[in-house]
């Protein structure tokens, strides 16, 4: 849900949100957060694992963070989002408080209120931004939309079902319904 474009908002507007309100900030434009489902939760956890599990077997240098780390990918004051999943691979990337630039890969697990913006507005900004891969996981649809953004952009769709390959750790697939009960 988006407030009414009365103003532009930026990263102070944010910061005085009240206590347990979350927003993401795109072009400064605020939209609100809704608390996400015990589902949404669980796919967002068992991806956040596999994939940790993956780098740390791998001697990896890369680190995963799960919502809410906000991600600031300008350096201006007006873009702020807090994806499902981010996976950093250059730690001078991180602060104190956030993400500053883009995480090499983001997942985004969708929901009936956030679609547009994910399959939109986030697709555009992170492809823009310098995010390497980006995953948008429809739990209602039981589908993956992978977006590969080096060089052209290359997209596939995968069920549930299907071994997802990632492109920014060859070796490692992940098969969504194996990771859940």
């Amino acid at each position: 849900m988006s407030l009414p474009q009365e103003k532009t908002y930026t990263i102070d507007d944010i910061y005085g949100l009240p206590d347990g309100q979350r927003a993401e900030l795109i072009d400064g434009r605020m939209y609100m957060m809704s608390p996400p489902s015990p589902y949404h939760q669980e796919i967002v956890m068992e991806l956040s694992a596999t994939i940790r599990q993956f780098i740390k077997s791998n001697k990896g240098n890369c680190k995963v963070y799960p919502a809410p780390l906000a991600v600031r990918l300008h350096a201006d004051d007006k873009t702020w989002v807090e994806p499902d999943v981010s996976v950093v691979c250059d730690k001078k990337k991180i602060t104190s408080d956030a993400c500053v630039g883009a995480p090499d890969w983001i997942i985004e697990v969708t929901s009936p209120g956030t679609q547009s913006r994910d399959y939109l507005k986030k697709l555009w900004l992170y492809q823009n931004s310098g995010v390497h891969e980006y995953w948008i996981v429809n739990p209602i649809m039981k589908n993956v939309q992978v977006y590969f953004f080096d060089g052209e952009e290359k997209s596939n769709q995968y069920s549930f079902d299907d071994e997802i390959p990632c492109h920014v750790f060859g070796g490692l697939a992940i098969k969504i319904n194996d990771l859940l009960d």
